[in-house]
């Protein structure tokens, strides 16, 4: 396994090169940082050429691209275009917040699904598993935008002219300090999420526990006297678990990313609204930072979901 291993670092290190080239070639096409400056009154040209120069930007894309990299192997991903703040203290400020949000979510995500996929498969075709799918294909088919908006327009708006204790929706100024005021914002963005990702997963889940109830082995278990909770708990769904965790292993690594979306709806502090805020500007100290530990960490997951798959099947070895 650590022959395995070792040989699968070495490859990430080679994929990330190849990840973060793109990516800074991409960002550096998408915008100008120096727009801001081009009718900018009592400016110059030899001032614009300053500030380039001051930035970096005057220099062949290459270059400045190993600099970047040079750097960034180093703990340094350069400062702000526009805040001058170094790129490691933005994230370091926005990166427990959207942990927050996004773990609270992923552990929602993955009870409810395995509970609704695992009772719409033992139930197939009943009055439950209607219900399930119904509702599966209506939360999948909703944009999140379109469920955030609805959540503040009943849960925080209607509730609030209604007199009923409401949600708050992020707009206004709170202590994320506080753990009561924390919660309550919390549920909001963490239902959007959830209702979405649930809608896919327990879909997922639920067809892997079929084709696994179909096999031979689960009849010969069945034969053999075992209860249907045992056999279920033991042989189908262990079985079953390992598509399951592989699609947990890649949406992990986008925890540190965060939700665009709903951090941008409701005012969440986090990733996402980091990398919109500044990709909007141009800025591609933030926006390279904020897609190299994006990248890295779906890379390295990519090599934790291979190990765990040799603990939950025995079967498997790697080699």
């Amino acid at each position: 396994m650590w022959t395995y291993i070792s040989r699968r670092l070495i490859q990430a290190l080679f994929i990330l090169l190849i990840i973060t080239g793109v990516c800074f070639l991409l960002t550096h096409y998408s915008a100008d940082p120096m727009s801001q400056y081009a009718n900018k009154q009592g400016m110059t040209a030899a001032d614009r050429a300053a500030i380039a120069h001051s930035l970096g930007l005057d220099q062949p894309l290459p270059v400045q691209y190993v600099k970047w990299l040079w750097l960034a192997l180093h703990g340094n991903l350069g400062n702000s275009f526009f805040s001058r703040q170094p790129v490691l203290t933005l994230i370091k400020e926005r990166l427990p917040l959207t942990l927050i949000l996004m773990v609270t979510a992923e552990i929602f995500i993955i009870i409810i699904s395995l509970i609704l996929g695992t009772v719409s498969a033992v139930k197939q075709y009943s009055a439950i598993d209607n219900i399930i799918t119904s509702f599966s294909f209506i939360g999948y088919s909703m944009p999140i935008f379109f469920i955030a908006f609805a959540g503040i327009q009943i849960f925080a708006v209607q509730f609030k002219a209604w007199g009923l204790p409401y949600l708050p929706t992020g707009a206004d100024i709170w202590n994320p300090k506080n753990l009561g005021v924390l919660i309550r914002h919390l549920v909001l963005p963490v239902s959007c999420l959830v209702i979405i990702q649930v809608a896919g997963y327990s879909r997922f889940l639920r067809s892997s526990i079929l084709e696994v109830l179909g096999l031979d082995y689960v009849r010969t278990a069945r034969a053999k006297g075992l209860s249907e909770r045992t056999m279920l708990l033991k042989h189908a769904l262990r079985n079953a678990a390992l598509p399951f965790i592989t699609i947990i292993g890649l949406d992990i690594p986008f925890l540190l990313g965060g939700a665009l979306v709903t951090e941008s709806v409701f005012a969440w502090p986090g990733m996402g609204r980091l990398f919109w805020e500044y990709a909007q500007r141009g800025d591609f100290p933030v926006v390279n930072g904020v897609l190299l530990l994006t990248g890295s960490a779906v890379v390295f997951f990519t090599i934790i979901v291979d190990v765990l798959y040799t603990f939950v099947d025995p079967r498997i070895r790697l080699s």
